[in-house]
């Protein structure tokens, strides 16, 4: 035997153990990796809310990966193909183990904040035999065990996982550890521990594994014109309309607003992509969580403090079929195994919704086949003052926002603030390029003279910036407040924040909103922060605030475009 073949047999065995003691470990789940802690810290407090067993360690590298587990490899496995198919994390999340990372930086618990005591588990639903079901003997008890299919095996494995008697992996095989785990189980409801459960007993622990699901009215509901077979909670949600792509069924009790749409209409994945997108502009698919798209297929799952959402559809010989489930926050068990049933009895059956199913529904811009639009909390405006989307605009009400947008779309945060002026800097995300940009009046105009007001006065509902005019009525608040200027003018209360211009277009202030605190005004009375004031809260914030070169009035038309060019619609989000 050569020398080289006696170290190509070494590198051989040495590969064969540690593949064999790979398989002894526990595994971990790595879903997703960032460049900083930072990042890493909101990515895990994101994927914590809906996910269990999340960690954080450091890669050694300069990366941070969130990671789940650990679990015997096998669960690890079975775990990774069943959250990747159900989109709740990435396609791209793998095995792991613990040896492969350095030191854990995130567990979800504070350093300094002793941990809130688990609360007591819930007792399990009391065991009531069906006496129609055969008493056995153990040797009848393992014949019949013996019918049983992988499915109602795992399914066995699963209600002994969750009455907490099983911690191994779901694999259908009952050896050892599901055998002592049957004992234990036997033996706490009353039982002869005899390690094999009898046909009443695998009745009596998935009756008790579902009895979560009781009041739901869980059953199959057939649909010939969606052509779509699937179990619905038919106690909790009704049949309402068609609408299509959809069918709605609509909340029963207000004391559970639960909600669920089927999916169905004919299409090709550009329609499919179509329906992805569209879904995510909805008010019942909240921007929290988890995404995933291919072309043949979409997972969505929406959470907010009110709902969680999760939206399926794939496509099939040109049909594009699914559903929608909306349920409240907080009842996650019943949610997650309603899911489960649902997912596992969704049948296609042949046709799909033709679109005239939505003939005669109520047509509304903020409605999309009887879904309402996802809508911000509040708008208002904004006025560019940096060439790469810094906004200057009011900070009221914008610090207890789940999100900021500039133009709609684009995230943006408070990058400084100031209570004494009211004003606010917000920077986006991603550098913006506006078409416009604010040019500041050195000195206030001459009392009397014609202003006008760029903002979006009906919240963004018309696309761009609509243009006001009135007149400088003075230079100082009704109480004689310096800083401040009163106008002659109407605004709605979307135009707060926009900018306020002479007539060469320089900015001259940023209109304020309601100021009346209680006071009934005339209809035609406003007041903005003076353009003096706004330089310098930019000035403090860093920002050289274009000077006004030209004062020369411009043509109204000229001047008008240049407001709605330099006026940004920003938005708050739940």
């Amino acid at each position: 035997m050569t020398i080289r073949t006696i170290v190509t047999l070494f590198f051989a065995v040495f590969a064969t153990l540690r593949v064999a003691q790979a398989q002894d470990l526990p595994a971990y789940i790595q879903i997703q990796a960032w460049p900083t802690a930072e990042a890493a810290e909101a990515g895990l407090e994101n994927y914590a809310s809906y996910l269990p067993d999340v960690a954080g360690f450091s890669l050694g590298n300069g990366l941070f990966a969130a990671v789940l587990g650990p679990y015997p490899r096998d669960e690890a496995v079975s775990r990774l193909q069943q959250l990747r198919a159900s989109g709740q994390i990435p396609g791209d999340s793998y095995i792991s183990y613990r040896a492969w990372y350095d030191g854990e930086f995130w567990n979800g618990q504070s350093d300094t904040t002793a941990p809130e005591p688990a609360p007591e588990a819930e007792p399990l639903p009391e065991v009531v035999l069906d006496d129609s079901l055969p008493q056995e003997t153990p040797a009848q008890a393992r014949a019949s065990e013996a019918q049983m299919s992988r499915a109602e095996r795992d399914q066995i494995q699963i209600a002994l996982k969750w009455a907490g008697f099983y911690n191994g992996g779901i694999d259908g095989a009952f050896g050892r550890g599901t055998r002592n785990s049957m004992a234990s189980w036997q033996s706490a409801n009353g039982f002869e521990a005899t390690g094999i459960l009898t046909t009443a007993q695998r009745a009596a622990l998935v009756g008790q594994y579902n009895a979560i699901l009781d009041g739901l009215g869980l059953e199959a509901y057939s649909d010939d014109k969606a052509g779509i077979r699937v179990k619905l909670p038919l106690e909790v949600v009704s049949f309402t309309d068609y609408q299509a792509p959809f069918v709605h069924f609509d909340p029963v009790d207000s004391d559970l607003p639960a909600q669920v749409l089927l999916i169905s209409q004919a299409g090709d994945s550009s329609r499919l992509a179509a329906l992805y997108e569209i879904l995510q502009t909805v008010a019942i698919m909240p921007e929290g969580g988890a995404r995933n798209r291919s072309s043949q297929g979409f997972t969505m799952e929406g959470r907010n403090s009110r709902i969680i959402s999760h939206a399926e559809a794939s496509l099939q010989g040109g049909e594009i079929k699914g559903f929608i489930l909306v349920w409240p926050t907080g009842d996650e068990e019943r949610r997650t195994r309603l899911l489960a049933e649902m997912q596992a009895s969704f049948t296609r059956l042949p046709g799909t919704l033709p679109f005239d199913e939505s003939a005669g529904a109520q047509q509304s811009v903020d409605l999309v086949s009887g879904l309402e639009i996802r809508k911000p909390a509040f708008s208002r405006s904004g006025i560019y003052v940096t060439r790469d989307g810094a906004v200057a605009t009011l900070l009221d009400g914008l610090d207890s926002c789940g999100q900021i947008t500039l133009a709609g779309e684009h995230a943006a945060r408070i990058a400084t603030s100031d209570a004494a002026s009211g004003l606010a800097l917000l920077r986006p995300e991603a550098a913006l390029a506006p078409m416009g940009v604010a040019q500041i009046a050195a000195s206030a105009p001459r009392i009397g003279s014609e202003i006008a007001v760029a903002g979006y006065s009906y919240e963004g509902l018309l696309g761009a910036a609509s243009v006001t005019y009135g007149t400088l009525a003075d230079v100082r608040g009704l109480d004689g407040e310096t800083g401040l200027s009163r106008l002659e003018i109407t605004t709605l209360a979307g135009d707060a924040g926009g900018p306020v211009l002479d007539g060469s277009g320089s900015v001259v202030g940023l209109l304020m909103g309601d100021t009346t605190a209680g006071r009934d005004l005339p209809g035609d009375v406003a007041f903005a922060v003076d353009g003096t004031v706004l330089a310098s809260f930019l000035s403090d914030a860093g920002i050289a605030a274009n000077a006004a070169v030209n004062a020369a009035a411009i043509e109204p038309l000229t001047l008008a475009r240049e407001g709605r060019e330099m006026t940004a619609l920003v938005s708050c989000w739940e």
